[in-house]
């Protein structure tokens, strides 16, 4: 990746020996300079990953500004279990649907907890509003940070995945009628629809979405298991990605929201 980034190396290593101490520093100069030369006052970087790190990040980098884009935990369910994305314990292999809606809401969870504690710093959005009420999404997001932004600049400079959508469903972008909300309707049977509901149900009514199925207090035993042990299994891992050698075997780096 360096590479694409036009970046000269022999001047940008004399800058990280001589003026770098910390992660933070080390972004700042990259990220600063990849942005000076594309003539660019400012720069972003993008990863769910990040909900992780927030306290991290906030240290290292005091005037970050961090924004959650929240996605229906049924859409990013099918997306990731596509792809393959969290691989469940061996005894539910068949149950990767529900594993994924577990660390959909395993990371959302943690994520909402840690932002609210920074104040003013950090913003929640649904990428549902981008699509459908895209400029009052954009009027919010321009307060935010400070700088505006108009849906035609956006259209004229776009690059990466504005043009090539990031998604797991890349059949579908050749469609006319591409629109990645709310496949489930489409995609999940009913038991399927039952089952993801039952475990995610109560976060998404919170965050504003609408449950297609019935509450229900009386869920299956695999399930209620799954609700309490996935929680526990999916911070056993990031402490062993952050703590010890092992994280290179456990690591969450290829967890992705596709779209």
């Amino acid at each position: 990746m360096y590479r694409t980034s036009h970046l000269e190396g022999g001047m940008m290593q004399d800058q990280v020996v001589n003026h770098c101490e910390s992660a933070g520093e080390f972004l700042r100069l990259v990220m600063g300079e990849v942005a000076r030369l594309q003539r660019k006052t400012r720069w972003a970087v993008w990863g769910p990953d990040n909900l992780l790190y927030m306290r991290r990040i906030k240290k290292e980098i005091p005037d970050a500004l961090f924004i959650h884009m929240i996605r229906d935990g049924r859409d990013v369910a099918i997306s990731m279990n596509k792809e393959g994305w969290i691989r469940p314990l061996p005894w539910d292999r068949k149950q990767g649907l529900i594993t994924a809606a577990l660390h959909w809401k395993w990371k959302v969870s943690h994520g909402i907890q840690v932002g609210r504690a920074l104040g003013a710093d950090y913003l929640e959005i649904r990428f549902e509003e981008l699509l459908d009420q895209r400029t009052e999404a954009l009027r919010k997001l321009s307060i935010f940070i400070g700088q505006e932004l108009r849906p035609d600049q956006i259209a004229q400079g776009s690059l990466g995945t504005m043009v090539d959508p990031n998604t797991s469903f890349q059949e579908e972008t050749n469609s006319h009628h591409f629109r990645p909300v709310e496949r489930w309707r489409r995609l999940l049977s009913e038991s399927e629809l039952t089952a993801v509901e039952s475990t995610i149900g109560p976060l998404l009514q919170r965050l504003g979405y609408e449950l297609a199925t019935k509450p229900s207090h009386d869920r299956p035993f695999r399930n209620r298991v799954m609700n309490q042990v996935y929680p526990r299994y999916f911070d056993v891992k990031l402490w062993l990605k952050e703590n010890t050698i092992l994280g290179m075997l456990t690591s969450t780096d290829r967890m992705k929201l596709s779209q």
